[in-house]
């Protein structure tokens, strides 16, 4: 054996300045069998964990098709939508309190049936004054919707 023997091992999570997790990557032999194997960082790249590599990958790309899928069947949904919500106001119309993207999610999931997280409805500030609004909702890394926010007198 040289020193200069190489090993394909397949990472178990990312390792800075080599890859990322499930990825297949050389290595010198002794970095494979003194660092990354001791501390489960990699295991070898047989033919049995090569296989395991490609069925993980296949199974997160298709999750990730079905995320995308639903992300834009819910975006057509959401499109075109005008959430009424009803708050005491004072003269000027200026709200007793606000509107929070919890009062937005709460209203999509009790008169639409929509589930959208809190957490994905972009409002920058809770809206105070009676009035409407529009409201980014970020489905997905590059799937968003907007929807419309009419505050009114109670």
């Amino acid at each position: 054996m040289t020193g200069d023997d190489i090993m394909k091992v397949i990472l178990k999570q990312d390792v800075k300045g080599m890859g990322k997790k499930e990825d297949m990557v050389e290595v010198s032999d002794g970095y494979a069998r003194n660092y990354l194997l001791p501390k489960g960082l990699a295991v070898e790249a047989n033919a049995s964990n090569i296989n395991v590599m490609k069925t993980k990958k296949e199974a997160e790309r298709t999750r990730k098709d079905r995320e995308l899928a639903e992300a834009k069947a819910l975006a057509e949904k959401l499109k075109g939508i005008t959430v009424v919500i009803k708050g005491k106001a004072g003269e000027n119309g200026k709200l007793f309190g606000s509107i929070t993207n919890k009062d937005i999610s709460d209203m999509l999931k009790s008169v639409f049936k929509l589930d959208v997280d809190k957490k994905k409805i972009n409002l920058p500030d809770a809206i105070k004054s009676i009035g409407t609004t529009e409201v980014e909702v970020k489905l997905y890394p590059e799937v968003s919707a907007r929807l419309t926010v009419k505050v009114e007198q109670e």
